[in-house]
């Protein structure tokens, strides 16, 4: 574990890619773990395990038969409760010194690691991820609560300001209260963490409410939490629809922040919900939100075509393009243009006879294959026995 007093130099945690047999063996025997230990998932609230009335299976959107876990459904009256618990728990954790709160990022980074076959798994099946793919949302989740953990470090050291004459000012960074966690199925793991991790390195308690299409990774990330030392309601897990509880969180006057990323219809709802003053709330929330978009690139005239095209297929093709960084353009200009698109071509045939090799390395059915009615409209029917069905792409 990197401690307070030896800490390394921040650096990006490796991606592994798996071509060594070792590699490639440990991470299949933890697919098969985490598929023989398919378990139900209360929601946690003050750290108490809390069941719900309702639950709802966490399905491989690669095997639509397949459920990684069965997950509770939070109401409206239990997601309010998580924002009273995060309340409560705010007063004793906001005042926790930088140093101990950013130990228990360094010491979940550190748990991260040794448990990294296992939640690349849990990628693998609950979002469908290919092998390196999972492996570097992993990695990127890593670096989140290695690198916040420094930078809370930081804002902790006194502050220079510009001395007057007769005065003496210092600058302080505060925590604010309790923020609500809403993260994105695609990358489950890093944006999760990264998001939540931030927000309680800086002393805040937090409602976290992940994507119903990715409740297990959350679940188990918050229980590893709970492992390095973290004290109950700093983090509070509520799992369910955000069309059934997802308005309560954001309105509620006890709220002071929003974290969110996902889709923009979403995102300005979100926006919109916030920007109400309620009875009994005494400041202004904040939101952040990361609406996606996606990415052009250019290749200029003296490029190396070859790198250009790699780079672009992986960012177009990497998760079926199912992320805010994926390419949908590419800018070639004009003397390069005819090679560049003749090499992306030959690209995208390997890309096609590449795919569906293997149950899992290469990710075979990413996330979203089934639009969400016709997800459900799946579950009826294989609860019926009927399992034909046609699997229709979404523009998700």
């Amino acid at each position: 574990m990197a401690t307070l007093i030896e800490q390394r130099p921040f650096s990006n945690e490796p991606i592994r890619t798996f071509a060594s047999a070792p590699e490639r063996e440990a991470l299949a025997a933890a697919i098969a773990r985490v598929r023989a230990e398919q378990r139900d998932y209360d929601l946690i609230i003050g750290g108490r395990r809390v069941r719900a009335e309702r639950q709802f299976p966490s399905i491989n959107p690669a095997h639509p038969g397949e459920i990684v876990g069965r997950v509770a459904s939070a109401s409206v009256e239990q997601a309010r409760a998580a924002i009273g618990a995060a309340q409560d728990a705010f007063a004793a954790w906001s005042r926790v010194s930088a140093q101990q709160r950013a130990q228990l990022l360094f010491a979940a980074a550190q748990a991260v690691r040794e448990r990294r076959d296992e939640f690349d798994a849990l990628l693998v099946l609950e979002v469908g991820k290919s092998w390196p793919e999972a492996d570097g949302d992993i990695a990127e989740g890593i670096d989140f609560l290695e690198y916040y953990a420094r930078e809370m470090l930081r804002f902790a050291e006194r502050r220079p300001l510009v001395p007057i004459a007769g005065e003496e000012n210092e600058l302080h960074y505060i925590p604010i209260g309790v923020g609500v966690i809403i993260p994105p199925w695609n990358f489950a793991f890093a944006i999760m963490a990264g998001m939540t991790s931030a927000a309680i390195v800086a002393g805040n308690t937090v409602v976290l409410k992940p994507s119903s299409d990715s409740p297990v990774i959350a679940a188990r990330f918050v229980e590893l939490l709970e492992s390095c030392g973290m004290p109950p309601g700093v983090v509070n897990l509520v799992t369910g629809s955000g069309g059934a509880i997802g308005d309560a969180l954001v309105s509620d006057p006890r709220v002071h922040f929003i974290s969110f990323t996902g889709s923009k219809e979403v995102g300005l709802r979100i926006n919109r919900l916030a920007a109400d003053v309620h009875e009994g709330q005494h400041w202004i929330k904040r939101v952040v939100a990361e609406m996606g978009g996606k990415d052009g690139i250019v290749v200029a005239a003296d490029a190396d075509v070859a790198a250009a095209v790699e780079g672009v297929a992986s960012a177009a093709f990497g998760f079926s393009g199912q992320k805010c960084s994926a390419c949908s353009r590419a800018i070639v200009e004009a003397p390069v243009y005819d090679d560049f698109v003749a090499r992306l071509a030959a690209r995208g045939a390997d890309q096609r006879r590449r795919s569906g090799r293997s149950r899992d390395f290469h990710g075979a059915g990413h996330q979203r294959t089934l639009p969400r009615q016709d997800r459900k409209l799946h579950q009826d029917r294989q609860r019926r026995g009927n399992s034909a069905h046609r699997r229709r792409a979404s523009g998700r």
